[in-house]
């Protein structure tokens, strides 16, 4: 079984449009995914969000709204996977910014034995069409290199796309602390010391209208978040105890990569406002 988390704050607009296309998508594909549940995460919303969730419900996609009362996107993923009990965890952005199709090559790398499949606009066969602008772009690519200090190898850790076996996801999401847009980069973290073998997979993206990320008020945050999530994980170059690493030893169907050694905290840069779409 499929479980799909979708953060939503305020998405009473946007959400049906993707709901919509999700459950035509889902309905295609039933005989290759199986048992596909939808997972809203209504973010404290103050708008009709939870009622346009429920009412995109259908026998074909059940649609389950999650409550998560402590505002942040990080958040938010973390009540929708710790609220899931399916084999599969997805989670996408409620635009829909990312194409359906990318489930199809995700589901094709399981079987080939990753753990974490992420989306990533930085592959050279991804297509990408993202808003840019000088501001944006340099504060994107100052989160990118402190980004790329803490998760090696990882071309793009902010695209809203990403697959993780059930099991791990939850067992990771336990201790995941970081609670705005910066938490994907603490997930994966999480996930690299717990042994998962990541795969990126190029995508289609399309910067949708209407983000709540906005530069001027969460930049700094965000670079904030990721020198505290620096902090935190510093010491995890060995696999983390518990539920994770039992999991990746004995069901991962491929050879673990080795343990990366993370970064010493990192100081926040001068130019965190800068930051845009990263």
């Amino acid at each position: 079984m499929l479980h799909i988390v979708i953060p939503a704050y305020n998405e009473e607009l946007r959400l049906p449009r993707t709901l919509r296309a999700l459950r035509r998508f889902v309905a295609q594909r039933r005989s290759v995914l199986g048992e596909v549940e939808v997972l809203v995460v209504d973010n404290a919303s103050t708008d009709r969000t939870a009622e346009v969730a429920r009412e995109a419900a259908s026998p074909v996609m059940p649609v389950r709204v999650v409550e998560c009362l402590q505002r942040g996107k990080g958040a938010a993923v973390r009540a929708g996977l710790l609220a899931s009990d399916a084999d599969l965890v997805a989670f996408m952005d409620a635009d829909g910014a990312t194409d359906l199709t990318a489930l199809d090559e995700a589901w094709r790398r399981f079987q080939l034995g990753a753990d974490v499949v992420i989306g990533s606009r930085a592959l050279p066969d991804s297509v990408a069409d993202v808003r840019s602008c000088r501001t944006r772009t340099a504060g994107a690519a100052a989160y990118r290199r402190i980004a790329r200090r803490l998760v090696p190898g990882i071309a793009d850790t902010q695209c809203g796309f990403k697959v993780i076996r059930g099991a791990l996801a939850r067992a990771v999401a336990e201790d995941l602390s970081a609670r705005g847009f910066s938490f994907d980069v603490e997930l994966l973290v999480r996930l690299r010391a717990a042994g998962a073998r990541i795969v990126e997979i190029p995508v289609t993206w399309t910067d949708v209208p209407g983000s709540t990320f906005v530069p001027a008020r969460h930049g700094a945050g965000a670079f904030t978040e990721l020198a505290a999530i620096a902090w935190r994980t510093r010491g995890l170059g060995a696999p983390i105890a518990g539920r994770a690493t039992v999991w990746a030893r004995e069901q991962s169907p491929m050879p673990l990569p080795a343990p990366v050694a993370l970064p010493v905290a990192l100081a926040v840069p001068a130019a965190a406002s800068l930051l845009g779409e990263a």
